[in-house]
């Protein structure tokens, strides 16, 4: 899910904003030609790892650019809500309002002005990368904003009522156990009846 795209929001590689005390290593370099950046990673680097380094970089140029800015050591639970409610106008789920006549309909008949959101599978793995990334670039477990139960509680809430407006289910899948198959060893299998009368 790139959330924003990379020409509206490039990447930086200062790690100011992350925890004074903890030393980091660095991912990823960045090379530097004119008034473009590109990050260069390993070719062994995974879907998940480039999804992640770029949701981290979102974040934290939303710290940048927050009124007044903040620093990683500075955000909360608070200011992470903020940014999910934020991410919110680049969704494309459409989410009915209570009072639209589709709501709880799974597959609307015809258009309606209710807005697009972020879809809640997108927003709690989006939360869950974060929470990876924070403790990746130095953040303490214990202090991980991403977290802190607000974020949990919005994340259900969201989940439960996309749930209802969209008529959809989002119940856990559960794993059904493997049928055992016992195999019949060769020796114990009874030979065919072979009656001897027809012919």
């Amino acid at each position: 899910m790139d959330l924003v795209s990379p020409s509206s929001n490039p990447t930086f590689t200062n790690t100011a904003i992350t925890s004074p005390t903890t030393p980091t290593t660095p991912t990823s370099a960045t090379v530097t030609t004119g008034a473009s950046s590109t990050p260069t990673t390993s070719p062994s680097s995974s879907r998940y790892e480039n999804q992640k380094r770029r949701d981290w970089n979102t974040f934290c140029q939303y710290l940048r650019n927050h009124r007044p800015p903040l620093t990683l050591p500075m955000c909360s639970g608070a200011h992470v809500l903020e940014f999910l409610r934020y991410l919110d106008q680049f969704g494309k789920t459409k989410v009915h309002n209570q009072t639209c006549p589709f709501f709880g309909l799974p597959n609307p008949p015809a258009p309606c002005p209710c807005p697009l959101r972020q879809a809640w599978g997108s927003l709690d793995a989006l939360i869950g990368r974060l929470r990876a990334a924070y403790e990746e670039h130095g953040g303490r477990p214990e202090g991980n904003p991403f977290a802190a139960r607000a974020v949990r509680l919005y994340l259900r809430e969201v989940r439960d009522f996309q749930a209802k407006a969209r008529g959809v289910s989002y119940e856990k899948k559960r794993k059904r156990p493997k049928p055992k198959v016992t195999a019949t060893p060769p020796s114990e299998i009874p030979p065919p009846d072979v009656d001897s009368s027809a012919g």
